[in-house]
């Protein structure tokens, strides 16, 4: 049986040298990390790995450039500051391909931290709001170590972890941290009508958390009989689902059943979540399947990007070649939704960035990470309309992109365009 220590008395298996997965989102085991972190002055060269987390992530600070190095998987705000690609660096790799890599040991976990719900009668815990990559972490790793929280909601699927599977855990009631969204601007809401347009009543939907795909939500108020499977899913579902809007018994593969790998919200939605039997997260691995996603008919996939070009190619993970997040589920969900019959794979951003410049760009800044390739591509929706991609060539993309950028940046994205093809000309 498992023993229940100290966090201080719980961190002491980490040794130099070590691999250490932390759970991520608002699964994040903060109690833990602060032990990790308060150890520095004894550890060397310890490797810690994760998606994006919750907290400070002060073990990426400078002052701790002797004990820990970060091997991100998708870059948070908490990390962003430091990514040097030496000490604290990225990963890239499809979301539904990281369980792999510690299960096949091309990442050797040696140590698993977590955060779990409290064990049942029959002692199994869950790993609560965040299944994704954690559950093949918790079976790969050499020690696992749990917080054991009363505010971590209880959930189905595939996040059964038996206390007896656990080597070491504390006790530490916190709250789990909260996203609240801001109001929805009339750009976003116009995105939103947009997707939801191209969303048919008895789809399946693919979404993130964010401005753009609650939006896309908050314009299928009238929409029937609709589904979720998805990475992950925000507040913005609950609506849908109170109204009846959602009911998945469209779905092909688990009718029924909300199914995602992780979640982060308000109270509310984990209040929604807890023990309740028709939402269910699984392994990534499997819910970011292209094969999988593909049958359930009319997948619809919205995906955000930074910057897409004229020719149809996404940034999604970079600003030039600063990492601001990551592959993720973008690629996985696109070839899926192609792949489902009557399936919708859609880019969804905004025509222009805060400071007024085109996102939709003759070329990609120098750098940037192509997140998702030309031939993926088939919708690309801004406030200004849908350009569709899809067996169309370069010129004619380029026609239907600029159509949908902002009017103020329509003139130089053409004269751009055709400067483009002279040179390519050779003249």
């Amino acid at each position: 049986m498992p023993k229940c220590v100290s966090a201080a008395e719980a961190v002491a298996c980490v040794r130099s040298g070590h691999r250490v997965f932390l759970h991520g989102g608002v699964a994040t085991p903060l109690a833990l990390v602060k032990a990790l972190v308060d150890r520095a002055p004894e550890l060397r060269d310890v490797e810690i790995t994760h998606l994006h987390t919750a907290g400070t992530a002060d073990y990426a600070r400078p002052e701790f450039a002797a004990s820990f190095r970060v091997a991100n998987l998708f870059t948070g705000a908490n990390i962003r500051p430091y990514i040097d690609h030496d000490r604290v660096d990225y990963v890239p790799c499809f979301l539904s391909e990281i369980p792999s890599l510690f299960r096949t040991k091309t990442r050797h976990l040696s140590v698993a931290m977590v955060q779990l719900s409290p064990p049942d009668r029959h002692g199994f815990c869950t790993l609560g709001t965040s299944v994704d990559v954690a559950r093949a972490a918790v079976d790969s790793a050499d020690i696992v170590v749990a917080q054991i929280n009363p505010r971590m909601p209880r959930v189905h699927g595939d996040g059964f972890v038996h206390l007896g599977s656990v080597d070491y855990f504390i006790e530490e009631e916190a709250e789990i941290p909260e996203h609240r969204p801001e109001p929805l601007t009339e750009v976003e809401r116009a995105i939103g009508r947009n997707c939801a347009e191209l969303i048919e009543d008895g789809a399946t939907l693919q979404m993130g958390i964010g401005a753009v795909p609650d939006a896309v939500l908050a314009a299928l108020a009238h929409h029937k009989h609709l589904g979720i499977h998805t990475e992950m899913f925000s507040d913005g579902v609950l609506p849908l689902y109170e109204s009846g809007a959602i009911d998945n018994t469209q779905k092909v593969i688990h009718p029924g059943k909300l199914v995602a790998g992780f979640t982060g919200g308000s109270r509310k939605l984990y209040d929604f979540i807890d023990d309740n039997p028709a939402v269910v997260f699984l392994d990534i691995a499997y819910v970011n399947q292209p094969n999988v996603i593909a049958r359930n008919p009319k997948m619809a996939a919205i995906n955000s990007a930074v910057e897409v070009d004229l020719t149809g190619q996404v940034c999604a993970d970079s600003i030039g070649h600063r990492i601001i997040s990551g592959v993720g589920g973008q690629m996985d969900f696109m070839r899926g939704a192609f792949l489902s019959k009557g399936g919708k794979p859609i880019i969804a951003l905004p025509s222009t960035t805060k400071r007024g410049e085109s996102r939709i760009t003759t070329t990609l800044k120098p750098g940037a990470g192509v997140v998702t390739t030309r031939p993926h591509v088939h919708f690309v929706v801004t406030e200004y309309g849908v350009a569709y991609l899809f067996g169309k060539t370069l010129r004619e993309r380029a026609k239907a992109m600029i159509a949908i950028a902002a009017p103020q940046h329509r003139e130089q994205l053409d004269r751009e365009w055709h400067e483009l093809c002279r040179a390519s000309r050779g003249s």
